[in-house]
């Protein structure tokens, strides 16, 4: 019995770096969709690091895949891919931070309180148990409460290495830092934030900020339709 046929957006996703930028580049659709998919979390972590918000984090990462997808031809390969997005993510994250502090905004007046909005796990299975799932969105405010209470310094390698896993070699190439600094700036914000958390969230470190789903799927067709690639294949 012959196997069914892999879609173009199945085989892009096999692909290494060198191969995808070169479809990408010949304005491949699927690649340049595979490219943001594969790599949208951790870069949205990353913008929102620098700027404690969800909605300016999204705007900067459109941005930052305008400016990658235009200047692909520059990547040459010395670096990941996902090193070299995250750099261009973290440059545009620092601009728009700049530009917000030379021209402050004055946030509308409120009525009343304002419900907080919760981050709810993406990958639950099983029978909801509202006990837990309560639980786990109260944690997951706590964490990420408290890592926007970090300086910026500590909270981009906190984000690094607690939340995204990377590696100290990892970071420090990232961030443009010596592994020594990194080593100190995470024992640093650990120390800030182990009296609040470290009873209380374990292994659901890997969960917080997710961006996924509707999110992901999101910001992923926003970019296709600047670039006119967008088509109905992107649900099948």
């Amino acid at each position: 019995m012959p196997l069914p046929k892999q879609s173009a957006r199945d085989r892009a996703g096999d692909l290494d770096d060198q191969a995808m930028v070169r479809l990408a580049l010949a304005q491949d659709a699927d690649a340049l969709r595979t490219i943001m998919t594969r790599h949208n979390q951790r870069l949205y972590r990353l913008a929102r690091s620098i700027l404690i918000d969800d909605t300016e984090a999204e705007d900067v990462l459109q941005e930052a895949y305008m400016r990658a997808f235009a200047g692909l031809a520059g990547f040459r390969g010395e670096a990941t891919l996902a090193t070299w997005l995250s750099r261009i993510v973290i440059n545009e994250a620092i601009a728009r931070l700049r530009k917000k502090r030379r021209f402050p905004t004055v946030p509308p007046p409120q009525r009343g309180m304002q419900a907080v909005e919760l981050i709810a796990f993406p990958y639950t299975t099983g029978p909801v148990d509202p006990e837990r799932q309560m639980a786990q969105r109260q944690i997951l405010e706590l964490v990420e409460k408290a890592t926007d209470s970090l300086p910026q310094d500590f909270r981009a390698v906190f984000m690094a290495r607690a939340i995204q896993g990377l590696s100290v070699e990892e970071t420090a190439e990232l961030l443009d830092l010596k592994p020594e600094t990194v080593k100190t700036r995470l024992f640093r914000a650990r120390k800030l934030l182990r009296e609040q958390l470290e009873t209380q969230v374990g292994e659901v470190l890997a969960e917080a900020f997710p961006f996924a789903g509707e999110r992901c799927a999101g910001v992923t067709e926003k970019v296709m339709r600047r670039l006119g690639l967008s088509s109905d294949r992107a649900g099948a």
